[in-house]
């Protein structure tokens, strides 16, 4: 499995810990959207994009079927994010 592109939103709700919303490409043939970006008291993790049952709970819509395949998915996520704090920190360019 390729993940072929990440892109991030990020959420401008300062006072809250959900930090960006992700969509991932993989193997140019699959995309999943609304990837959330969570921190944590030790960090960042994922949560994977999911609904509300009738009872309240919350699941997942789509998920990794094992721990190696969300560990790999979730280092890449966060990897990109980390880029994207970076470059929003940039200056910016003062051509337009």
């Amino acid at each position: 499995m390729k993940i072929n592109d990440v892109r991030v939103r990020e959420v401008r709700n300062l006072a809250g810990k959900l930090k960006a919303v992700v969509s991932v490409t993989i193997d140019d043939c699959f995309v999943v959207h609304d990837i959330k970006i969570f921190e944590r008291d030790d960090g960042y993790a994922i949560a994977m994009p999911s609904r509300k049952t009738a009872d309240g709970k919350y699941k997942d819509v789509a998920h990794p079927l094992n721990s190696e395949t969300r560990e790999m998915l979730q280092e890449i996520i966060l990897a990109a994010y980390r880029r994207f704090l970076e470059e929003s920190d940039a200056p910016q360019s003062a051509e337009a």
